[in-house]
């Protein structure tokens, strides 16, 4: 949700967003990448609408996402290791395909009546670990088709293909529900992954890239989590970012609950509400965020983003009709956008250059494992409290983890955090 607002951050020269795309092999994997995404997106609401159809419970909805989280928290790291020591094109067409598989699978057990609650969450586990493969690969596969000059522009337009399949993909989805099926839709999602495959086949590395040893691959592990343990700025950072990604999950786990279990939702208004959350988000990337920045730290912009979240709890709890509550969810994904987005980019000033890759990797697993465990426990909460009780406690309990931000303060000095104490810590203090 919140791509497009992390990558404008980089300060790349508007002159230059589309300059990628006069490269042939980035130009074509774009469009694959638009309308698979796009694809997924419309996949993410109908497999919503399915499990709404299978069980009456709140919870099995809250879970999805918490299922779907979880490959994300626990092969993310190994993944990012993986995609340095392999080559990265052929990893992106086996996650591809085995992406294709599991959208595909659902959609024949969907024909043949064969789902259940457990087999769409087994489904939704198996495309979560795809997509826990794929993000690592993908983000360095990037840098190896560019040249470096363009690298700006395809992170830029990177984040534009995320938020503009965020916006198509829930409408087109909610549309294709309504016309022909959530089968239908699965089946959509599974050809456009094997889209991806057939675009990655037509590029033909020029050089052959150096290939790590085995061993390298437990040394990086141990090397990410003992710079993790020793670095204070990245303990900061991770620390922020489970404790934000914790009370962030309420927005995945209950926004479905109430959209289908209190407003009744059909499946064209899940799609647009899913949308308006999109739209919120690239509202603050394009608007919000640039301004915050000229005028508050970043610490302040994230405790005031914070602080509209926790109102958007209590409105969630409150607002019981469609068109108010689309307006509620473009709120969430504007919150959502600006305190991810300076979390983001507090974590690249903390991190140094030589430990990228893998401390990114690790900032994206404890977030994941953070949205995971949120969305179990707001999920069993408004199971066993009801949902309005849930959010109301949510809003309250974010309000006051705000306390925790001000000593846990992300305004980092210019290369605070990549002093040469740290590089010394982080290797063992030799």
């Amino acid at each position: 949700m919140f791509n497009l607002a992390i990558l404008m951050s980089s300060g790349s020269n508007k002159l230059s967003t589309f300059t990628a795309l006069r490269n042939p092999v980035f130009r074509r994997l774009w469009l694959a990448s638009l309308i698979s995404g796009t694809c997924v997106a419309a996949h993410d609401t109908a497999a919503v609408w399915v499990m709404h159809t299978l069980s009456s419970s709140a919870l099995s909805l809250s879970i999805m996402s918490t299922v779907a989280s979880l490959p994300l928290f626990l092969f993310t790291l190994p993944a990012g290791v993986l995609a340095d020591m392999v080559n990265r094109q052929k990893l992106l067409r086996c996650v591809n395909l085995w992406l294709a598989f599991a959208a595909g699978l659902l959609a024949i057990l969907g024909s043949l009546r064969l789902l259940s609650p457990n087999v769409l969450l087994f489904c939704v586990f198996m495309i979560g670990l795809g997509f826990a493969f794929n993000a690592p690969a993908w983000s360095a596969f990037v840098s190896d088709v560019v040249a470096i000059e363009e690298l700006p522009s395809a992170a830029t337009l990177g984040g534009l293909q995320l938020n503009v399949s965020g916006i198509i993909g829930p409408a087109l989805g909610g549309v294709l529900l309504y016309l022909f099926g959530a089968n239908w839709v699965f089946a959509a999602n599974a050809v456009c992954f094997t889209g991806v495959i057939f675009v990655l086949l037509r590029w033909k590395r020029v050089e052959a890239e150096a290939q790590l040893p085995l061993e390298n691959f437990f040394e990086s592990l141990s090397t990410a989590i003992h710079y993790a343990r020793c670095a204070p700025a990245i303990r900061v950072v991770l620390a922020r970012n489970v404790l934000f990604a914790f009370f962030i999950s309420v927005i995945p786990a209950l926004i479905p609950v109430v959209g289908l279990k209190e407003l009744h939702l059909q499946p064209c208004s899940l799609g647009l509400l899913f949308t308006s959350m999109g739209v919120g988000s690239v509202f603050s990337a394009v608007f919000v965020l640039p301004r915050l920045r000229e005028k508050l730290s970043s610490n302040a912009s994230t405790i005031l983003a914070n602080l509209l979240e926790a109102v958007v709890y209590l409105l969630m709890a409150f607002v019981r009709q469609p068109l108010p509550f689309m307006i509620v969810a473009a709120l969430a994904g504007l919150g959502w956008t600006v305190a991810a987005s300076e979390l983001w980019v507090a974590a690249q000033r903390a991190i140094p250059c030589w430990a990228r890759g893998r401390m990114n990797a690790t900032v994206i697993m404890v977030s994941q494992g953070g949205i995971a465990l949120g969305g179990m426990i707001w999920g069993l909460a408004s199971q066993a409290a009801g949902v309005s009780t849930t959010l109301i406690v949510a809003a309250v309990a974010f309000t006051i983890s705000l306390l925790l931000e001000i000593p846990l303060s992300i305004d980092f000095k210019e290369g605070g955090s990549r002093t040469r104490q740290d590089r010394l810590q982080a290797h063992g203090g030799r």
